[in-house]
C-alpha cells in the first residue's frame, strides 16, 4: 500500500480549507496596484480581476470571498447603479473604491451598502485599515457557512472487493432523497480514477467526468460543476471516474481539492468514494472530511487492514477525525467468530454500523442500475442502509 506519490514529499498532502480571499474589481492597473495581486492584506490574499466599470458582477463569486473591493467611477451613474445593485445581491462586505469621491458619492455608498470607501489608486495601507476591523466578523461568518452549508463524507476500503463502492451507492442515493425533502442536494465523487464504476453501478451513462472538471483550470466554476455532474433519479448528483484508467500520482492535488471543495459548496453534502491504494490527495481529502467511512468485512484479513488504515491517520496526526467503521457484508455467523471485544482489541474501537449479507439483492440492484428499494421494499439490507444514512446525517448535524 503506497501512502505518498513518489515525486512528492511526505507532508504535501493539505489539511485546510480553501483559502479565503479579497477580491478586486478594477477597470485597469495602475501605479502600485499591480503589485497587489497576490499581495496579503488582514491575513487575506488579494485576487485582481480587470474589467469596465460597468460590467455586471455576478455575485456567486463573490460567495466564497472575504470581501471584494469594487471600483466605482463618480462621472458614470451605471458604475454606481452597478455597486448599489451588487450590495443588494451579496451578503459579502464590499468597499467600494474611486479616484477623488466627492462627499455626497461617498455618503450615498455607503448608505447602499458600502462598508467603506477607498480612494484609488489602491494601497496596502488603505485596504489594510478597511479590512482589518472585519476580519474577525468574516472568518466567524465563513466558519459557519462552511458548517452548515459544505459537509464532506469519504469512504476508505479496508480491503479491497468488498462491496464499498456498492454500499457508498446505495447509501448516497438514500441520502439524496431525504435530503430533497429539506430542500437540500447531495452528490457522489467516484474518485476511484482506475476502477471506479459508480456510475455504472447506479444505471447511468455519464457525458463528461471528473478528468473534464481536473483539465478546466481556472474556467472551474458552479455552471460547469453542474454540467458535469449525471443526474440520478433520486436527485443525487454524480461525478463520473475518468472513462480510461488514470495513473494515481498522474493527479494535481490542487487542481482536486479546489474540484471537491466547489462541488461541497454547490451541492452541500459530498461523499467521496476513494480508490484503494494511498496518495497525497486522497489523504488531504480525508483530512478534511467532516466524516470517514471504513469499510470493511469482520475477518481477520478485513481486520488486519481496517487497523493498518487507522495507523496510517494516526501517524498523520488525524487521530481527532469522525472515523467511524462499517461492516459490509455481515452475517451472524461472523458473530460468533470474531466478537465485539475482538474487534474493539483489533482496532480500538467498535463497528458503528453492519449492513447485511444479502448478495442476490445488491447484486440485482447493480445489474439494473437501481435502488433497493425498487427491487424489494423491505429488507434486512435496505434496513441496515437506512440505519448507516440516519447515522450520516445525525453526524453531519443535518435534521431527518
Amino acid at each position: 500500500m503506497s501512502v505518498i506519490n513518489p515525486n512528492e514529499t511526505a507532508r504535501s498532502w493539505q489539511a485546510n480549507k480553501r483559502e479565503l480571499g479579497v477580491h478586486l474589481y478594477l477597470s485597469g492597473v495602475e501605479g502600485d496596484s499591480a503589485e497587489l495581486a497576490g499581495a496579503y492584506v488582514a491575513g487575506f490574499p488579494l485576487h485582481l480581476s480587470v474589467a469596465p466599470v460597468t460590467d455586471w458582477i455576478d455575485p456567486e463569486e463573490l460567495s466564497a470571498a472575504a470581501a471584494a473591493v469594487v471600483q466605482v467611477d463618480p462621472d458614470t451613474p451605471a458604475s454606481i447603479k452597478r455597486f448599489q445593485k451588487l450590495a443588494q445581491a451579496t451578503n459579502t462586505p464590499l468597499i467600494a473604491a474611486a479616484y477623488d469621491p466627492p462627499l455626497a458619492l461617498v455618503r450615498a455608498l455607503v448608505r447602499s451598502g458600502a462598508h467603506d470607501v477607498v480612494p484609488l489608486p489602491l494601497s496596502i495601507d488603505d485596504l489594510e485599515t478597511s479590512i482589518a476591523p472585519l476580519r474577525e466578523e468574516i472568518r466567524k461568518s465563513s466558519r459557519a457557512a462552511e458548517t452548515s452549508r459544505s459537509k464532506l463524507v469519504t469512504v476508505i476500503k479496508g480491503l479491497g472487493g468488498i462491496g464499498a463502492t456498492a454500499l457508498t451507492s446505495q447509501v448516497a442515493i438514500r441520502f439524496a432523497e431525504h435530503e430533497a425533502l429539506h430542500g437540500r442536494e447531495a452528490c457522489l465523487i467516484d474518485l476511484d480514477v482506475q476502477f471506479g464504476d459508480a456510475c455504472f453501478q447506479l444505471g447511468l451513462r455519464p457525458q463528461l467526468s471528473l478528468l473534464d472538471l481536473l483539465e478546466a483550470g481556472t474556467r472551474l466554476d458552479s455552471a460547469l460543476l453542474r454540467s458535469t455532474t449525471t443526474d440520478h433519479p433520486s436527485g443525487l448528483k454524480v461525478i463520473a471516474a475518468p472513462p480510461e484508467m488514470m495513473p494515481l500520482e498522474s493527479i494535481s492535488s490542487d487542481h482536486l481539492l479546489e474540484v471537491v471543495d466547489l462541488a461541497s459548496r454547490e451541492f452541500g453534502t459530498a461523499f467521496v468514494d476513494l480508490p484503494s491504494n494511498w496518495t497525497n490527495w486522497s489523504l488531504s481529502l480525508v483530512a478534511r472530511s467532516d466524516l470517514v467511512l471504513l469499510v470493511t468485512e469482520l475477518s481477520v484479513a478485513g481486520l488486519n487492514r481496517a487497523k493498518k488504515q487507522l495507523q496510517l491517520l494516526d501517524s498523520q496526526d488525524l487521530r481527532t477525525l469522525d472515523v467511524r467503521v462499517v461492516a459490509n457484508r455481515f452475517d451472524k455467523a461472523q458473530s460468533r467468530a470474531i466478537r465485539s471485544a475482538d474487534v474493539r482489541q483489533a482496532l480500538g474501537r467498535d463497528v458503528a454500523f453492519t449492513i447485511t449479507n444479502d448478495p442476490p439483492l445488491m447484486r440485482a440492484a447493480i445489474d439494473r442500475g437501481v435502488p433497493l428499494g425498487d427491487l424489494k421494499r423491505k429488507s434486512a439490507l435496505g434496513k441496515d442502509i437506512d440505519m448507516l444514512d440516519a447515522g450520516i446525517a445525525a453526524a453531519l448535524g443535518l435534521e431527518r
